[in-house]
């Protein structure tokens, strides 16, 4: 594997998709074992990768593609889901909802980002490979990491 600052963009944000993933795995687990408490623990570490790469993702891919014709709605449908995805958090995150509200919403959460980690993986990055310059998706790369490392420092709690 290379080293992380050597990381393409696509690289780097495979790696924080595989990060996404398990916290989706363990949040279902725990959903599974009447441990709600121990999902919303997970979930807030979740969250807060979510928005990291978020943030990151649009500024350092999203950006980038949109300047070519051709990338304009591959990066206007990510950005919908990404909004999509907001909404779901803010619910969540809406103190005055019930716990069977939560953990729907937190489920509906989980399916929505494999369908965008799944459909970025196997649709937009193919398109945006051969959209952007193998020089630009490794400081892209290195940006995106750059980027979500200070978003997450700047939001831990």
């Amino acid at each position: 594997m290379p080293h992380a600052t050597e990381l393409d963009i696509f690289q780097a944000l495979i790696q924080h998709h595989d990060i996404q993933r398990d916290y989706c795995k363990k949040i279902e687990d725990h959903l599974k074992a009447d441990d709600l408490k121990k999902a919303k623990s997970i979930y807030l570490d979740f969250e807060l990768e979510l928005q990291a790469h978020a943030a990151a993702e649009e500024r350092h891919l999203y950006l980038p593609v949109m300047q070519y014709d051709e990338g304009l709605d591959l990066s206007r449908h990510a950005i919908a889901e990404h909004h999509e995805m907001d909404e779901m958090i803010e619910k969540m995150n809406d103190g005055r909802i019930s716990d069977a509200t939560w953990v729907e919403t937190c489920k509906e959460l989980i399916h929505e980002v494999r369908h965008h980690l799944e459909e970025e993986e196997q649709k937009f990055f193919k398109d945006a490979k051969k959209i952007l310059a193998t020089e630009q998706q490794q400081r892209l790369g290195a940006l995106y990491l750059v980027e979500h490392q200070q978003f997450e420092k700047n939001n831990a709690e």
